[in-house]
């Protein structure tokens, strides 16, 4: 088989790639411009801006594709919510996916994985109701509509085409490089700043890159002839959601750090950032957010491998990945 990956020299592709082609998948990962870390290595295309790329070109650089990872999208570059941030979304995350499933069918690949979000079901679950896959849809900022509207081409392109798609919902995933709140935790703690999150009891699904490979590699290896002509979306996480508090004494663990938390009530969290601008940060911080993973895993027969502590200490301590 033949894997091709986008976004390959993202946190995420820079697990994925090499955990596939250890176990006998030829790999292609698509990176923008080659670096220090994949211009020695062959696996790595360089394709440009996939915004930009011919169809031509696009169809050339998954030639031979048995399966096509979609993992390259906009996310964490600042937006600012006007109509240029959305537009920018729906050329990267939407008009690109619906191109490459496309290209993917005539390059002959039957499977395109595509990374998506949680933010698709929404912000925050009730408390003690995990979100599930059958969940109505509900993207609260433009981020989440284009994933949603992502999902919504590719299921047009499979409908008309017997494509298999699978839409893997991440939560909060973590690893090497890992960008936005999960950098910020790990900078704080880090440096010994004290953190007032010691009493926040939240419940927040997150992933692990090693865990994910992991789900990849299950999915990829599986033949399910009843998800031809469809997308198929799935829970994927960590087998068991934690709390803010709980992920900082984690991530204090992997970095041999003790943690600085004290406690501030939630309400008055919630107004400081409210008060500096950082409302949206905060509420990630207090909500609750756990989904039902519970389909993936009963379908593929798949448990996560990782700990909480195993996945960590791969992403920021010394501890090699599994």
């Amino acid at each position: 088989m033949t894997i091709v990956v986008t976004g390959a020299n993202g946190f995420l592709g820079r697990a994925v790639v090499p955990r596939l082609a250890a176990a006998g998948y030829g790999v292609r990962g698509l990176v923008r411009q080659l670096d220090p870390a994949t211009a020695a290595r062959a696996q790595f295309l360089p394709v440009g801006d996939l915004t930009h790329l011919p169809d031509r070109a696009m169809l050339n650089a998954l030639r031979g594709a048995t399966a096509v990872v979609h993992l390259a999208a906009l996310a964490h570059r600042p937006l600012d919510g006007g109509p240029e941030s959305a537009s920018a979304l729906r050329r990267i995350n939407v008009d690109v996916s619906g191109r490459l499933a496309r290209a993917a069918l005539l390059s002959g690949a039957t499977h395109f994985v595509f990374a998506s979000s949680v933010k698709v079901n929404g912000e925050t679950s009730p408390p003690g109701r995990p979100l599930s896959e059958s969940d109505p849809p509900n993207p609260e900022d433009d981020y989440a509509e284009s994933k949603w509207a992502a999902e919504c081409t590719l299921a047009v392109v499979a409908e008309q085409s017997d494509l298999r798609v699978t839409a893997l919902r991440l939560p909060l995933t973590y690893g090497a490089g890992a960008k936005a709140n999960f950098a910020a935790l790990v900078r704080a703690v880090r440096r010994g700043l004290p953190l007032p999150l010691g009493g926040i009891a939240n419940r927040r699904s997150v992933l692990g890159a090693g865990n994910l490979c992991s789900a990849l590699q299950t999915l990829l290896e599986s033949n399910d002839a009843s998800a031809h002509g469809r997308v198929t979306p799935y829970f994927v996480a960590d087998a068991q959601p934690v709390s803010t508090a709980e992920l900082v004494r984690a991530i204090a663990r992997a970095l041999r750090r003790p943690p600085r938390l004290f406690a501030i009530p939630p309400s008055l969290l919630r107004l400081g950032g409210a008060w500096c601008g950082r409302s949206e940060a905060v509420e990630r911080l207090l909500d609750t957010l756990e989904v039902d993973t519970a389909a993936f895993r009963t379908r593929f027969g798949w448990s996560p491998p990782e700990s909480l502590d195993q996945g960590l200490a791969a992403a920021i301590g010394d501890t090699p990945p599994l």
